[in-house]
């Protein structure tokens, strides 16, 4: 099963990559400005852990996202040197280009799956996630 499940990912990823290439994104940057988008402020460090990233690696996608013009990092409300990014309009219209490349793979995708099993695969998916999560305690 986890062998399908890899090479499932891989073909997910390859066309990811070059649906997001075309919208000039890695798939990383489309993972920050996807978080960016639908969290208030995450960290750099929660960005690096969803996008299975270092925490370096991360702060260098948001400097280039950041002088590309796709976010803007403002001072954080409480204060001190923490800045929040926040994902600009130029980098909505990425966001929203991209959504729809993704939206398409999945259509591909799913073609021959009804709206009931994509569901049940969706839960049992996450499922098989939580079971994984690095901050569980090993058995």
């Amino acid at each position: 099963m986890s062998y399908l499940v890899f090479r499932l990912e891989r073909r997910i990823r390859a066309r990811l990559d070059d649906a997001l290439a075309r919208h000039g994104v890695t798939t990383t940057e489309y993972m920050a400005l996807s978080e960016l988008h639908l969290r208030d402020g995450p960290s750099s460090a929660e960005l690096a852990r969803i996008a299975f990233v270092t925490p370096q690696a991360m702060n260098l996608v948001i400097r280039d996202l950041e002088r590309r013009g796709l976010i803007r990092r403002d001072p954080h409300p409480e204060g001190g040197r923490v800045l929040r990014a926040r994902v600009t309009g130029r980098g909505l219209d990425v966001l929203r280009r991209c959504d729809r490349a993704l939206d398409d793979i999945e259509a591909v995708m799913f073609a021959e799956i009804d709206a009931v099993d994509r569901k049940s695969l969706a839960e049992n998916l996450l499922r098989c996630a939580h079971a994984l999560r690095s901050d569980r305690a090993q058995a």
